[in-house]
This record gives C-alpha cells, sequence and structure tokens, in this order.
C-alpha cells in the first residue's frame, strides 16, 4: 500500500519562496511518476508539476514554468516542489500524486494518477 504526505505549505508574500516535500511510503517508488496538483474550493484540480521515475523528464503548466522546479530523491523517496516568484494566483492546496509505470502520466491527467496525499495548504497574500 502507497502513502503520500505532503509538507511544506505555509503563507507567504508574493515574490517570495517555498519548498514543498512528498514522502512516498511503500514498495518500488523508482516504480512511479509523479507530480503536483493543486486545487481550490470549488474549483477543478490543476496539474502543476510531473516528474518521471528516473527524475530526468518533467513538466509544467505554463502558469508555473520558469518560477517552480520539481525534483526527487529516489535514496530517500521523496519529491519535492520549489516555488519561487510566488503569486496570489499560487494560493491552492498542493497536493502530491504517484502514476504507476504505464501511466500516461506527461499530461497531469489527474484520472492516471493512482495514490494521493492529503494535501498542504499555500497562501500568497500580495
Amino acid at each position: 500500500q502507497v502513502t503520500l504526505v505532503e509538507s511544506g505549505g505555509d503563507s507567504a508574500q508574493a515574490g517570495e519562496s517555498l519548498r514543498l516535500a512528498c514522502l512516498f511510503s511503500g514498495p518500488d517508488f523508482t516504480y512511479y511518476a509523479m507530480a503536483w496538483f493543486r486545487q481550490n474550493p470549488g474549483k477543478q484540480r490543476e496539474g502543476v508539476s510531473a516528474i518521471s521515475w528516473t527524475g530526468e523528464s518533467t513538466y509544467y503548466a505554463d502558469s508555473v514554468e520558469g518560477r517552480f522546479t520539481v525534483s526527487r530523491d529516489n535514496a530517500k523517496n521523496m519529491i519535492y516542489l520549489q516555488m519561487n516568484r510566488l503569486l496570489p494566483q499560487d494560493t491552492a492546496r498542493y497536493f502530491c500524486a504517484a502514476a504507476a509505470y504505464g501511466r500516461r502520466w506527461r499530461g497531469m491527467p489527474p484520472d492516471q494518477y493512482d495514490y494521493w496525499g492529503q494535501g498542504t495548504q499555500v497562501t500568497v497574500s500580495s
């Protein structure tokens, strides 16, 4: 059984930085592509960034390209999201998700992700 636990959410001012982390518990971490999603109440879950099993390939939503960086440490079963130059529109609950090998993970369609964390709240004020 896989569980995902996010941390690092906080309140920040526009222009500041935050780093989110997600701990993967369970077997075969390197079997999963990983992603970060975000969601606000009453809105659809949005894919933010994804990373391949080895970490060699990464993908970003247009809204965060150039500001956010996703990474993973396969030795520690962790993924990270470095968020720089935060904007008020980055305010959301951020979720970590895992897609098993063979899933169509690149475009970050939520239905291709098998496991989800509970999320961590990021609030950016202007």
